[in-house]
C-alpha cells in the first residue's frame, strides 16, 4: 500500500452566533476549518481536519511510502521541516496529514481508531465550551440550556476583561447546569486566552474564587512563561490548565519542570501522534490530559487508550460544513461510532458549492492579540474594548428568573 498523493479544502463552522474570546469577536460566527484528504494506491482516502499551510514541503516526507507506518511517518515530517521550524500552522498541517494516516490505518483494519489505539470504553467524558464572550446574557443561558439537553455538567466560559461580568455570567451558567439541583455540582472553568500579567491573575481569579469554586483557569498568562504559570498556579486554588498553543515536546518541558501547569492540554489540530506523546509525557508526572479544539474527533479516539484522559472539549454540536462524524453527545460524553477509521466522511461537492466563506482577518477578531492585553488598569466594560466586545446586560428581572442565587 503507498501513499499517491494528497488533497485540501476549506469549508466552515457555522456557528449562527457571535463567538470569540478576550482578544475579539468574530460577529458572523463564521470560522475557517481546513481539510486535508491522503489518497492511496487501494483506494482508501484518509481525513485530516486542520491546517494546509506549506503542505507542499511537508509531502514528499510521505509521497510513495506505506501509510501504515505512521509515527515514522510523523517524525519524517518533522524532520523535513527541520530548518524552517514546525511551529504554528505549519504543525498544524503536520497534525492534518498524521491524523489522515490514523484514520486509513484503521480503515485498513476494519476498524474503529478508537479500537485500532486500545481503547475499551468509547465514552469520552466532555465539557461545554461556548466561546460565549460576545453573547448576552440571555443568549448565554439559551446557549447553555441546549449543553444542558445534551447531559453536559461542566463548562468553560471565555472571560478575563472584567471580574464582575465574569463572576455573573459564571453563575448564571452554573445555575443553568444545575438544573433541578439533582446531581453534582457543576464544574466551572474560565479560558482568558494569555490576556493577563501574573499579578492580574492571581488578584482577579482570586476575587473570583471568593464566591465560586472553578476547577481550572486556563492560559492565564503567556503560554511560554513557565515561571509565571508556575506563580499563578501557587497564588489560586484552582488547577492551571495550558498546552494548546504548545507544538512539540520540547515547548512543554520547561512547563513540567516548574510546575507550571496541572491540566495539560493539547490541541485537536496538532494530531493524533502529537497528543499520544504529550499524554505520555503528562503520565509519568501524573498530570491529566485534555484534549482542545472544535473538531477535535482524532483526539476523542486516541482519549480512549491513554489512561489520564481527565475531559474533552466540546464546542459546537454540529459538524462542519460537508463533513459528518460517526458520534453523537449524550449523558454528557461524546460516544464514538463503529465506523472503520474516524468515522469521518467529507462532501466535497457540499464543501465547494457551500455560499459560505470566512472573511478576512480583521485585527478585532480572535486571531489578532490586542496591543493592550495584560496592561489594561481597569476593567474594559465601557472603554478601549467596546468596539470589539460590547456589554450586554440582560434586565434585572430577566436575570432573576434564570438565577435566582445571588453569586455575590
Amino acid at each position: 500500500m503507498r501513499i499517491t498523493g494528497y488533497r485540501t479544502l476549506t469549508t466552515v463552522q457555522e456557528w449562527g452566533r457571535p463567538v470569540g474570546d478576550a482578544n475579539g469577536v468574530l460577529a458572523d460566527g463564521v470560522v475557517p476549518v481546513g481539510i486535508v484528504l491522503v489518497d492511496t494506491d487501494e483506494g482508501i482516502t484518509g481525513v485530516g481536519l486542520g491546517p494546509h499551510v506549506e503542505i507542499d514541503r511537508i509531502f514528499p516526507a510521505l509521497d510513495g511510502a506505506d501509510p501504515r507506518a505512521v509515527t515514522t511517518l510523523y517524525d519524517r515530517m518533522l524532520r523535513h521541516t527541520f530548518k524552517a521550524g514546525h511551529a504554528g500552522p505549519v504543525f498544524g498541517t503536520i497534525g492534518a496529514l498524521d491524523t489522515a494516516l490514523w484514520d486509513i490505518k484503521a480503515q485498513l483494519a476494519g476498524e474503529p481508531l478508537w479500537r485500532l489505539l486500545g481503547g475499551h470504553d468509547r465514552r469520552v467524558p466532555a465539557y461545554a465550551s461556548g466561546l460565549d464572550i460576545g453573547l448576552t446574557d440571555d443568549e448565554l443561558v439559551a446557549t447553555y440550556q441546549t449543553y444542558a439537553r445534551h447531559g453536559l455538567r461542566a463548562a468553560k466560559l471565555k472571560g478575563g476583561l472584567d471580574i464582575d461580568r465574569d463572576r455573573d455570567r459564571l453563575c448564571l451558567v452554573r445555575d443553568v447546569l444545575a438544573g433541578t439541583g439533582r446531581g453534582p455540582r457543576p464544574g466551572l472553568m474560565l479560558d482568558v486566552n494569555e490576556s493577563w500579567t501574573r499579578k492580574q491573575a492571581v488578584r482577579y481569579v482570586g476575587e473570583l474564587e471568593r464566591t465560586l469554586d472553578l476547577i481550572w483557569i486556563e492560559e492565564p498568562v503567556r503560554r511560554w512563561d513557565a515561571e509565571g504559570l508556575a506563580v499563578v498556579g501557587r497564588g489560586v486554588r484552582a488547577s492551571v490548565a495550558t498546552g494548546e498553543n504548545l507544538t512539540g515536546l520540547e515547548q512543554y518541558r520547561p512547563l513540567l519542570a516548574a510546575g507550571a501547569v496541572d491540566v495539560v492540554q493539547s490541541s485537536a489540530v496538532w494530531g493524533v501522534t502529537h497528543f499520544l506523546r504529550v499524554s505520555a509525557l503528562a503520565h509519568a508526572h501524573d498530570l491529566p490530559v485534555s484534549p482542545i479544539g472544535n473538531s477535535p474527533v482524532g483526539l476523542l479516539h486516541a482519549a480512549t487508550s491513554v489512561p489520564n484522559h481527565l475531559t474533552s472539549e466540546l464546542q459546537d454540536l454540529h459538524p462542519p460544513v460537508g463533513v459528518t462524524v460517526d458520534l453523537h453527545v449524550e449523558e454528557g460524553a461524546f460516544v464514538l461510532g463503529d465506523s472503520p477509521g474516524l468515522g469521518v466522511r467529507v462532501d466535497e461537492e457540499a464543501v465547494r458549492a457551500s455560499a459560505r466563506r470566512p472573511g478576512p482577518q480583521t485585527a478585532d477578531g480572535p486571531n489578532v492579540r490586542p496591543e493592550r492585553a495584560g496592561h489594561r488598569l481597569l476593567a474594559t466594560r465601557d472603554g478601549m474594548a467596546a468596539p470589539r466586545l460590547p456589554h450586554h446586560r440582560a434586565p434585572a428581572a430577566s436575570r432573576n428568573e434564570v438565577s435566582p442565587t445571588a453569586c455575590r
